[in-house]
């Protein structure tokens, strides 16, 4: 019998494989906005990224790899960036910073060529600005100005949030944290422990605090089946150096997802409260299912997985 999280990760990945054409954003199925169209591949290579470094990358990504190696090669898909200027310069590293091995870069050199210099400088941004920045830019290989992690650390969402305490509460469901904060802790675990790959750097106190408001904000996400936070926040504990199923939260959200998943293996939504519609169309459940079964498939992958030496 497979475990909770082989059967999320083969689900997962068993379904993402069978919508690939939703991902390519010239696909004639495809009609989102040039954004939504641009963040879904980038999304898909993340996880090809992330998967390839691992001692046994999933044949289930064989086609997935295929699609990101040619996308990166297309110069139409940096042209999606440019439609949305605000997002240009963000979604450019972060295209540079994924691109497979083994391709032609010569369309990586030139979006990188075209970065915004005060994009890659730490005026004017958050501490969690700042960390994702000098994540991409690192990743990249492009020269930046963001202060090292050990100077963002202190400020950074990790060790800085405070979650809310009796009375306190920043939403009507006793959240503690918002939305938005929740996921400027995770992702800000992300960038620093490279999706698994090192230490965040975190120790003593801090490294308790953080493991606690975690611990904090799962609990909650499993009381109201927020499915995507609660993948991300399994994957946030395994970067802090726990072992989630051996966590009364972390074993609970993953049993939390094993019940959200269909059969075919989506994660119909990021909540119960925001799932797809049985009736929705491929496309419309595409955009609602896609990111929580990606995200889901990239926590069971990495949490299933030896941890680097």
């Amino acid at each position: 019998m497979s475990s909770p999280l082989e059967q999320l990760s083969a689900g997962a990945l068993g379904w993402l494989g069978g919508n690939l054409d939703f991902f390519d954003p010239f696909s004639a199925n495809v009609r989102s906005a040039p954004l939504a169209r641009a963040k879904a591949a980038l999304e898909l290579a993340l996880l090809c990224h992330c998967a390839d470094r691992l001692a046994g990358p999933p044949q289930a990504l064989g086609e997935a790899g295929a699609l990101v190696r040619g996308l990166w090669q297309d110069p139409d898909l940096p042209r999606l960036f440019a439609e949305v200027p605000k997002y240009t310069s963000g979604y450019g590293l972060i295209y540079a910073a994924l691109a497979p091995d083994a391709i032609d870069d010569a369309q990586v050199r030139a979006v990188l060529a075209g970065l915004d210099p005060a994009f890659l400088s730490p005026r004017g941004k958050s501490p969690y600005q700042r960390v994702e920045v000098r994540h991409y830019a690192d990743k990249a290989g492009v020269r930046h100005t963001i202060e090292p992690y050990a100077e963002l650390l202190p400020h950074s969402p990790l060790v800085a949030f405070r979650a809310a305490g009796p009375g306190e509460a920043p939403s009507g469901d006793g959240a503690p944290l918002t939305l938005p904060q929740a996921y400027a802790v995770t992702h800000t675990a992300f960038y620093l422990g490279d999706f698994g790959r090192t230490a965040p750097g975190l120790g003593g106190d801090a490294l308790a605090h953080a493991r606690d408001l975690v611990d904090r904000l799962l609990r909650h996400s499993v009381e109201h089946d927020l499915w995507d936070l609660a993948a991300e926040l399994v994957l946030t504990q395994f970067i802090l150096g726990s072992e989630p199923l051996d966590t009364p939260s972390g074993a609970a959200a993953v049993e939390c997802l094993v019940r959200a998943q269909r059969p075919d293996g989506a994660l119909p939504g990021r909540s119960a409260a925001s799932a797809a519609d049985p009736s929705a169309s491929g496309g419309e459940f595409f955009r609602a299912a896609y990111h929580t079964t990606l995200v889901t498939a990239l926590m069971a992958l990495i949490v299933a997985s030896p941890r680097p030496s």
